[in-house]
């Protein structure tokens, strides 16, 4: 079994003929999800995804795959292969379509539904898109690609055979083995055992669920436990989930309109990806359900049911506003209840509790995957990959989506099937895979590292000015000195302005010391001399100046002296 070595050099000219994979995101993070693979000087992407920031990276809005590596060859792009539409794995499309605007897109048609909906949003609607559904071939370049059925928490998953000289490579994407699932669309097993026999060179599998044993519970049984929790709720019913997740939605408007209640969308992606939901047939919403937000105010609260963003504990997300008590439009009121359905993505976890802890200390009873079974995972658990295992029998495996111990839980399932430990791969982002003669090897390393999204702008954040932004956060502060004369209230010194943990160079401030005596000047004119308005005036023309310009609100002490 390889492991990633830091000491890796460049990987060497590809031999004639081979394949190779380069993996940008999804390796030792769960999120970010993207994989290149390259045949006789062209380049296939898979998937293309961000990840949500932690509580280490204040300020940072998402992060993106590192496309650096193949900026100068993007021209060698014969397409983008989406396998569902996940924002781990579509969320990024937007931002390396700025770079070439008309890569193909392939993907199923609730998948570029929903990445159509988003980059209609970024203005971008130049790259040409190509639906498939399960059972489709289509040849890009050297690339022969077939797409297979795979179930997963969001319907129109696809897992992609791709076949070149090299070998026949299966990516599964995300899935599980649901038997029973809502839609009734389940993994095409019958399609792994045809690729089985036909003989698979390297299985890209998802590592998710890799630690847990068994097999992942049924959707099925999520519905049940949802009309409990609803027959029991007197009052408003708040229903968090990811804008994404249609069938936990379908599940939640089924409750709803057993207990004869009305529905209604809280945050934009929610809002966004329901309709595009509904109009393809994939959510089902009988007449006269859903209301819009506005209208709540004409239901008594046992009438209605929300369905909210913001399971992770987003802090800019509707769940975390309303906890908060600083949402327009809803305020929790006691015995409300909340259900948090989704799993915890690591590293969401302090958030997630705070914004329990906020909704139980405002009165309402927080209902989450801790004290009942109102999620189910969407990844396949150990004895589901074991099966996909002694099926495919693959020649090689490299296990993708994951954390490093999910990886490594992987490759182990995979040896403990047969799969000789020398032919699992377990590499992390930027380490090569070249697979060549029926073996998957390390060749060597790119250099590629984390995107940081902030506001407008892409890649300026550096590891160095999240070091100042968590000082900040903390303990930092911007100071504002004036000195003004007592008898004509004129400025007589200042602004002096220092701040820490928000920029290096104080000079920065040039622009808002005019916007300061401005303000201060109209104030004194309009007869407001007193040192605790003028604070105020100084406050608030700096923290403006502040958010347009840097997107922050950092603590701001005004210090006014008389002379």
């Amino acid at each position: 079994m390889s492991h990633p070595h830091p000491e890796l050099g460049p990987p060497p000219e590809l031999p004639a003929g081979g394949l190779r994979i380069i993996p940008l995101g999804g390796l030792g993070e769960i999120g970010r999800n993207m994989a290149v693979l390259e045949h006789h000087g062209r380049l296939l992407i898979i998937d293309c995804g961000v990840l949500f920031p932690d509580e280490s990276q204040p300020g940072v809005d998402l992060i993106l795959p590192d496309f650096e590596p193949i900026r100068d060859r993007l021209a060698d792009v014969e397409a983008l292969v989406l396998t569902h539409g996940h924002e781990d794995h579509i969320g990024a499309v937007p931002y390396l379509l700025r770079e070439r605007p008309d890569i193909p897109l392939v993907g199923s048609k609730l998948t570029l539904a929903l990445l159509e909906a988003k980059l209609r949003e970024h203005r971008q609607t130049r790259a040409p898109k190509y639906e498939v559904a399960e059972g489709d071939r289509s040849q890009f370049g050297p690339f022969d690609l077939e797409f297979i059925a795979v179930n997963h928490s969001i319907p129109d998953a696809l897992a992609v055979a791709v076949r070149t000289e090299a070998g026949l490579l299966l990516h599964t994407g995300d899935f599980k083995m649901d038997q029973l699932p809502l839609d009734g669309r389940i993994t095409d097993l019958r399609a792994f055992a045809r690729l089985g026999v036909e003989g698979v060179d390297l299985f890209m599998v998802d590592s998710t669920n890799a630690e847990v044993p068994g097999f992942t519970t049924s959707e099925q049984d999520i519905g049940p436990v949802l009309e409990r929790v609803f027959a029991k709720s007197s009052q408003r019913i708040i229903v968090a989930c990811f804008a994404s997740h249609v069938h936990r939605v379908q599940q939640v408007m089924d409750a709803a309109v057993s207990q004869g209640r009305k529905v209604a969308y809280v945050g934009r992606s929610m809002v966004r990806n329901m309709t595009v939901a509904r109009d393809l047939g994939y959510l089902s919403v009988p007449n006269d359900t859903l209301v819009d937000l506005r209208e709540l105010d004409r239901f008594s609260p046992d009438e209605v049911v929300i369905v909210s963003t913001g399971s992770q504990g987003e802090p800019l997300s509707a769940l975390a506003r309303i906890a908060h008590r600083n949402h327009d439009r809803i305020h929790i009121e006691p015995g409300d209840t909340v259900v948090l359905a989704s799993s915890l993505i690591p590293g969401n976890e302090n958030s997630v509790f705070r914004i329990i802890n906020g909704l139980t200390k405002l009165g309402a009873n927080v209902v989450h995957k801790g004290n009942a079974m109102v999620h189910v995972s969407g990844h396949a658990s150990a004895g589901e990959l074991l099966y996909c295992y002694n099926i495919l029998q693959p020649r090689n495996v490299m296990p993708v989506h994951g954390e490093m111990r999910h990886l490594v839980a992987n490759a182990q399932l995979a040896v403990d099937t047969g799969v000789p430990r020398e032919r699992v791969v377990l590499v992390e982002d930027g380490v090569v895979v070249d697979l060549a003669d029926g073996i998957a090897a390390v060749s060597g390393k790119v250099e590629c590292g984390y995107v940081f999204v902030d506001g407008a702008s892409v890649g300026d954040i550096t590891e160095s000015s999240l070091k100042d932004r968590r000082i900040l956060g903390e303990e930092g502060f911007i100071s504002v000195l004036v000195v003004m004369d007592s008898a004509s209230g004129k400025l007589v010194a200042g602004p002096e302005i220092h701040a820490r943990g928000f920029v290096e160079d104080d000079s920065v401030f040039d622009a808002v010391r005019p916007l300061i005596e401005d303000a201060l000047t109209k104030a004194v004119n309009d007869g407001n001399d007193d040192p605790f308005q003028l604070q105020q005036v100084i406050r608030r023309t700096t923290g403006r100046w502040v958010s347009q310009k840097h997107r922050r609100r950092p603590m701001i002490i005004p210090v006014v002296l008389e002379a």
